[in-house]
């Protein structure tokens, strides 16, 4: 069965990722072409510059026999779609391109079998010694051990700062010097793949928070309420806590500055002439590259918490959760109405369609930044004591006061009996507007009992701006016993 399930495994990713780009038609060419542009220090261009580049390498593949008909663009959106390409939005209104975490997988397999490494070279193997031996030491419960170990190391430490005071010169040779710095750059050179693995978990645990949010009753309570506390879902996750750690190590003045003097005193050595030029400008480009690419992903974690946020703050959410139901019982009606009408079967109804009108490109106007200047002169303002009142409720804007729903549904409960959002909200006012209502909807979904999966309640609230008062449909929920 391990053999049978391997081979299930292996059939079902050999239509997936790194391995459709390694058997695809026209492999060599795109392998080159994306390598080329994307897998060294250029980690992403913008789509013009792009589309030109591949444009030049095309005609010049044609002048030479290869069978490349289509234009840079099309090739380009058929990488696209194949996933081999992600599409991120740039700074000047552009589109940028950078492989995905399949291509760079294919891109590095490939350069490892144009270059293979030696199969077992002697800094390769002392770094897996070392490591190993560290990592015993480290977890070894007895400390006796430990220390005997860590006395261990002191007294080969000292040993050889004894033997270089008699004026032993144990300097690495050359030839093992620019092997170990080889290992280091085949180190490095897999880092763009972690950072892809890293962006690609952050955006999947950023859509499957939301998928919870609009399809599983079970667990919106406990992500609502995460949300509500500040928790930041993402940061807390296994992927987040990694790369966490590892930004920090990165933006680490004393670590930085003195990492930094390593790779100056390496590039600068004797041995270092054995390296070509491109390896000796990857490790002085090492930790620029690593804090950029960290940067990045930092970036990506943190408007993904935000937006989030903003999804379950705003009327986003419950705007979804209705589409989500209305497709569930559109659905559930199709499945009931199937036995007695076919779904081939022609009605007479119509649909208007939504559409987007196109309107001529001449049509259009271009955007002028002088249209949003400021002319006004710009005035100081002398600081002002701070107003505590003014504070609290700025603060009490913010959050949703979990605590004083608590004590209203208690509060109805002790007087009522059982009671509904609506009920609660008629003996006690949404204070916080509609805030109020979405907290007791979290409550209810936390302590609350469902009346129906298809039964809802109209509830009203002022809202805490001056307008008219505002109405929703909830699912309705019955509070039974006190909240705690």
């Amino acid at each position: 069965m391990t053999i049978l399930g391997d081979t299930l495994t292996m059939r079902r990713l050999s239509g997936t990722g790194a391995w459709t780009l390694l058997r695809g038609d026209n492999a060599p060419v795109a392998l080159a072409v994306l390598g080329g542009h994307l897998g060294d220090q250029r980690r992403r261009m913008p789509a013009p510059e792009l589309f030109e580049a591949v444009d030049a390498d095309l005609a010049e593949l044609r002048n030479h026999g290869f069978q490349v008909p289509r234009t840079g663009a099309q090739y380009c959106r058929d990488w696209l779609t194949a996933g081999y390409l992600v599409r991120r939005p740039g700074e000047a209104r552009e589109e940028l391109f950078e492989l995905s975490e399949a291509a760079l997988t294919a891109v590095r397999f490939v350069e490892q079998l144009a270059a293979p490494r030696a199969s077992a070279t002697e800094s390769r193997l002392a770094t897996i010694v070392e490591r190993l031996h560290r990592l015993a030491v480290d977890t070894d419960p007895d400390t006796t051990r430990r220390i005997a170990a860590l006395q261990r190391e002191r007294d080969r430490i000292d040993a050889q700062i004894a033997g270089l005071l008699a004026g032993q010169d144990d300097t690495l040779p050359e030839d093992r010097a620019a092997e170990a710095a080889a290992d280091i750059l085949a180190l490095t050179a897999e880092i763009p793949e972690d950072f892809a693995r890293v962006r690609g978990a952050l955006e999947h645990l950023n859509r499957d928070v939301r998928t919870k949010l609009v399809e599983e009753p079970s667990s919106r309570g406990a992500v609502l309420d995460d949300v509500f506390r500040g928790v930041d879902l993402l940061a807390e996750s296994d992927a987040g806590r990694t790369f966490t750690a590892f930004y920090a190590l990165v933006l680490d003045a004393e670590r930085t500055a003195a990492f930094e003097a390593d790779v100056e005193d390496v590039v600068t050595r004797p041995f270092a002439r054995r390296l070509d030029a491109s390896q000796r400008d990857q490790l002085r480009r090492l930790l620029p590259a690593l804090q950029d690419a960290g940067g990045e992903i930092h970036q990506v974690m943190t408007s993904f918490s935000r937006s989030l946020r903003r999804f379950v703050q705003s009327e986003e959410l419950a705007e979804d959760r209705r589409v989500h139901r209305l497709v569930r019982e559109t659905v559930a009606m199709a499945h009931r109405l199937s036995g007695d009408v076919a779904p081939y079967r022609k009605l007479d109804v119509e649909l208007d369609l939504t559409a987007v009108s196109v309107s001529r490109l001449a049509g259009m106007r271009l955007h002028n930044p002088a249209d949003s200047e400021t002319v006004e002169v710009v005035t100081s303002a002398e600081p002002q004591e701070a107003d505590l009142a003014a504070l609290r409720a700025a603060v009490r804007a913010s959050e949703i006061d979990l605590a004083e729903l608590t004590g209203n549904v208690n509060d109805v409960l002790a007087v009522r009996g059982p009671s509904t959002i609506a009920e609660v909200l008629a003996d006690r006012p949404a204070t916080q507007g509609v805030a109020s209502v979405v907290g007791l909807l979290v409550l209810a979904e936390q302590h609350g009992t469902r009346t129906g999966e298809y039964r809802t309640e109209r509830v009203t609230w002022e809202p805490v701006s001056p307008g008219p008062r505002r109405g929703a449909h909830l699912p309705q929920y019955l509070f039974e016993e006190p909240l705690t």
